[in-house]
């Protein structure tokens, strides 16, 4: 080809691409633009609290050690710091809910979905409010949160031991970033026995989907090991099945040896604590106030009283997780003093601090320790914007997740239908974590999968009814009349 022919052919091909590009956002015009507003909220968040939010438990992931929080957020943050100190982790994170997004769209387009369907699915991640307070605060949550979602599109995006092995593993590895993930090697087994046919075939593959989930679980385990001479993944303080067991019993009819009767606290008490959180955590909760007997430690304490609630009352334990599962679903989000305050997970007009456990100044010193110059801000009127958008409705509905829920278990339970499975596994992932972390104490910020999950689940349940009800048409169409 002469210079003449090439000089001639490249308009030819900038225009072929422009024309290819314009035709991707005509046809993705309505995710781009919400894409665009998850965008803008995060802009927004990075500059309106620098460099970046502070928790209580910020401080544990910033200085713990092995052995008081898991270290896989710990790696994320030695890895990001050096380059850009606390604000780069922030940007980071919300790098991740934005790529979520994106990977929730493109997985649901693969699967069949139409794409106002796969629009509606990514939208609770991009414009949550709950979602970009955590994304912007120095937690292990997102990072959790996206270790989910990536496993999750890795198993639904094609078939095959390969993908299912791939996906396993990164589920597998998100147990270092929370423990709590360990209850999703559930799902992750069954939907790989469910996934092909014939017992030994299924068997094979549930073994391989373990197998790979408990690799890098048992590799952090065999870590901690060599390192603190202990097995186990983190210290989450004294006993924390005691907060459940201690709010959910009716202390005149259970029955308890003597040194453990003061364990036990009446119901207004649990109420002037502030329900399980405090129980776990105030100095003043029977918990940590009451003596130990000899021969014992606080754990061992703590654990017979426990067991002895577990016992003797289950259905006042399970009364009490369900009253909290179904928080989410609520239609509004409200204050309630028997769970963590929910103005932790909202923005805040000032800087948020917790004068009780660490001051400004303790929580500069921390930010400055860790790469990041200048004071902790909160800068106007961007954080005013974020608190009013979060308060007036700028989350997603308790009842838009009871849709997705119900939505997910409807494509499940549905027959004759290649989404069967996959509606399994999402919707079996949303129950098994959501429900088990509300078993320990529920938080709005241990709902945060929900963000990803349900609307997955619900996204994928809707999808097999309009293909259902498209085949049922096609086949009533081609039926012979007469």
């Amino acid at each position: 080809m002469t210079i003449t022919e090439r000089e001639a052919t490249t308009p030819v091909q900038a225009r072929a691409v422009t024309r290819a590009w314009w035709q991707a956002v005509r046809r993705h015009w309505f995710f781009l633009l919400v894409l665009t507003a998850g965008l803008v909220l995060r802009v927004l968040a990075q500059t309106a609290y620098r460099p970046a939010l502070l928790y209580i438990d910020s401080v544990k992931y910033l200085e713990g050690s092995v052995a008081t929080a898991p270290q896989g957020y710990q790696a994320l943050i030695r890895l990001l710091e050096p380059a850009g100190g606390l604000a780069l982790v922030a940007a980071v994170q919300h790098v991740f809910g934005l790529a979520m997004a994106v990977a929730l769209y493109a997985v649901l387009l693969r699967r069949g979905a139409p794409r106002w369907v796969a629009t509606l699915a990514a939208a609770p991640v991009l414009l949550d409010a709950y979602q970009l307070q955590l994304e912007q605060t120095i937690m292990p949550d997102v990072l959790f949160e996206t270790m989910i979602a990536a496993g999750l599109v890795v198993l639904l995006w094609r078939p095959g031991p390969w993908p299912l092995a791939a996906g396993a593993l990164v589920l597998g590895a998100a147990v270092t970033a929370r423990e709590i993930g360990a209850v999703l090697i559930v799902p992750v087994v069954v939907f790989a026995a469910l996934s092909v046919r014939g017992w030994r075939r299924r068997a094979r593959r549930g073994l391989l989907a373990a197998g790979c989930f408990l690799l890098p679980v048992l590799g952090y385990l065999a870590g901690t090991l060599a390192v603190t001479g202990h097995v186990g993944m983190a210290g989450n303080g004294p006993s924390p099945q005691y907060g459940r067991a201690a709010a959910a019993a009716d202390c005149v009819t259970l029955r308890l040896p003597a040194d453990e009767r003061a364990l036990c606290p009446s119901p207004a008490q649990t109420l002037a604590l502030g329900g399980i959180d405090g129980l776990l955590h105030n100095p003043r909760s029977p918990g940590h106030t009451v003596p130990v007997p000899p021969g014992l430690t606080r754990d061992e304490f703590l654990d017979r009283f426990a067991i002895a609630v577990f016992r003797q009352q289950p259905l006042r334990v399970a009364s009490s997780v369900a009253r909290d599962s179904v928080r989410l679903l609520a239609p509004v989000r409200t204050g309630d003093p028997q769970v963590t305050p929910i103005a932790r997970w909202q923005f805040q007009d000032v800087y948020p601090v917790y004068p009780r456990r660490y001051s400004m100044a303790f929580l500069t010193r921390l930010a400055h320790a860790h790469g990041s110059g200048g004071d902790l801000v909160a800068v106007q009127p961007a954080a005013s914007f974020l608190r009013t958008y979060q308060l007036g409705g700028g989350y997603t509905p308790g009842a838009l997740y009871a849709v997705f829920l119900v939505a997910g278990v409807a494509g499940a339970l549905r027959r004759r239908t290649e989404l069967r499975v996959p509606c399994l596994l999402v919707t079996l992932a949303a129950v098994v974590l959501l429900v088990s972390s509300d078993a320990f104490e529920f938080s709005w910020r241990y709902q945060l999968p929900a963000v990803v999950l349900l609307p997955l689940a619900g996204a994928l349940g809707v999808t097999a009814q309009i293909r259902a009800g498209l085949r049922g048409r096609a086949s009533r169409s081609a039926a012979p009349s007469g």
